[in-house]
């Protein structure tokens, strides 16, 4: 089945509450009006209405997305690879004399 995830552009969401109305089964509205997410993944038979949220919202910081693909084995964990080469040391500032 296909799933879908929904994420929100926090930059971008000035809590309009929209999504909260058309999606009030994943989608909850703290108490400034922003949104909270279940984080459930969205199910083939509710898509049309996170569609229609995501479409629909004023600043169009809600996102439908698929969702990443489970984890294939038991016990399996993915990790970024480290980076290439010698860490730099941060640079700090000097001052000059006065």
């Amino acid at each position: 089945m296909d799933h879908h995830q929904l994420d929100i552009d926090w930059t971008s969401c000035q809590a309009h509450g929209l999504c909260a109305e058309l999606l009030p089964d994943h989608i909850t509205l703290d108490e400034w009006g922003y949104p909270l997410l279940d984080g459930s993944p969205i199910p083939p038979r509710t898509t049309k209405r996170a569609r229609r949220a995501a479409s629909d919202c004023p600043v169009l910081a809600l996102k439908l997305g698929p969702t990443a693909a489970p984890l294939q084995g038991r016990g399996a964990v993915t990790c970024a690879a480290p980076p290439r080469g010698r860490a730099q040391p941060p640079r700090t500032r000097t001052q000059q004399p006065t």
